[in-house]
């Protein structure tokens, strides 16, 4: 199936959060043994920080001190239209018991595995786009807050 060509247009960091918190999934890529590792994962955002947890032994705790990147989005598979956000950081390690406790009442885990450590992304740059549909003039929500 062709889709019509769409156009591009950036949004604002508040409207790609707000897209970022639409979501439960996305993927943080961060270096591991010097290479770029990627790994899917469910996350909340909090005071918007992205928030994840990750069990014991979990390849991303070697991301802990880094500087990460965590992308999600939501684009249609038929109409190709949807948007994407990024958001680059450094991952923190949450080690309070009270925001822990927060994190673990909002976060619940999408595998089988027991979740011991949360994990915080503090946005430092925020980019996103949307992909538009130029024939219809369709643009998704929160389009009022795009950056022209």
């Amino acid at each position: 199936m062709h889709s019509d060509p769409k156009r591009l247009r950036e949004l604002s960091p508040a409207t790609a959060l707000r897209h970022l918190g639409s979501v439960p999934i996305g993927r943080i890529v961060f270096t591991a043994h010097a290479l770029p590792a990627i790994r899917p994962v469910n996350h909340v955002l909090i005071d918007g920080d992205v928030v994840l947890r990750c069990h014991a032994g979990a390849a991303l705790l070697g991301a802990i001190g880094q500087v990460v990147a965590y992308e999600a989005d939501a684009i249609d598979p038929d109409t190709h239209a949807g948007w994407s956000v990024i958001v680059t950081g450094k991952a923190e390690e949450v080690t309070d018991a009270d925001e822990r406790a927060h994190v673990e009442q909002l976060l619940d885990p999408h595998v089988d595995l027991t979740m011991v450590h949360v994990v915080r992304i503090r946005p430092e740059l925020i980019t996103g786009f949307e992909l538009i549909d130029v024939t219809q003039g369709t643009v998704t929500q929160g389009a009022n807050d795009l950056i022209a």
